[in-house]
């Protein structure tokens, strides 16, 4: 099938996995076009055209360039609102905002120690790169709190914007998954009732599982 939609990056990306799986769960057909990190192809010309910040993911919708994940998911939720896993960013001012919110809460509180601790614990292994043990404690006690927010929350709420899954929720995949698949860190997730329900429910639709592969290839 023929599709105007293409994904510049390597599926390992945390960014990167967001954009797929928002594009998998709106059922939007894409190209995927992989970009070496290691021979640096993020920092040529032709990707800085694209990017200008020299990162991954970009983007491109015909003439349409977009870069920063959870914009590109936004535009993709927003451009194909019933097409698909229907309310990904809500139906109406409240509920986009009630998703807006916690899109904040992930992007400002849990996706910087996340991502520090999936660096550290998952990355700089592979990279054969000495892991900073002062920094993985101070994250891990950031995180910590963030995730009794999330205990706390989804103790009422099915979800993290409602009862419907949404961007929210999706946006969180990508850091979760390292943490409790690859390093010793999952019961952060899994010891907390309410998140560990949460991250059952979200890490088994059809669409994440479907990016795990893409990793795994």
């Amino acid at each position: 099938m023929a599709t105007s939609v293409t994904v510049y990056g390597p599926p390992l990306s945390t960014a990167v996995s967001r954009v797929l799986v928002c594009l998998l769960e709106k059922d939007v057909p894409f190209q995927l076009v992989p970009v070496s990190m290691a021979k640096m192809e993020h920092k040529k010309p032709d990707f800085i055209k694209m990017q200008p910040f020299g990162q991954v993911p970009a983007f491109q919708d015909d003439d349409i360039t977009l870069f920063e994940s959870r914009a590109i998911c936004r535009y993709i939720a927003e451009k194909y609102p019933t097409q698909g896993t229907a309310g990904l960013y809500g139906t109406n001012p409240l509920v986009k905002a009630s998703i807006d919110q916690w899109l904040e809460a992930e992007s400002q509180s849990f996706n910087p120690p996340s991502s520090v601790l999936t660096f550290q614990l998952v990355f700089a292994p592979r990279m054969k790169l000495k892991q900073d043990e002062a920094l993985i404690k101070l994250n891990e006690g950031k995180l910590v709190k963030v995730l009794d927010v999330y205990e706390n929350r989804l103790g009422s709420s099915r979800y993290l914007a409602g009862d419907e899954f949404s961007l929210a929720d999706l946006s969180h995949l990508p850091n979760t998954q390292f943490l409790v698949d690859k390093t010793d860190r999952a019961e952060l997730f899994t010891s907390r009732k309410n998140v560990s329900r949460w991250w059952s429910e979200i890490s088994t639709r059809p669409a994440w599982k479907k990016v795990v592969e893409m990793q795994n290839a």
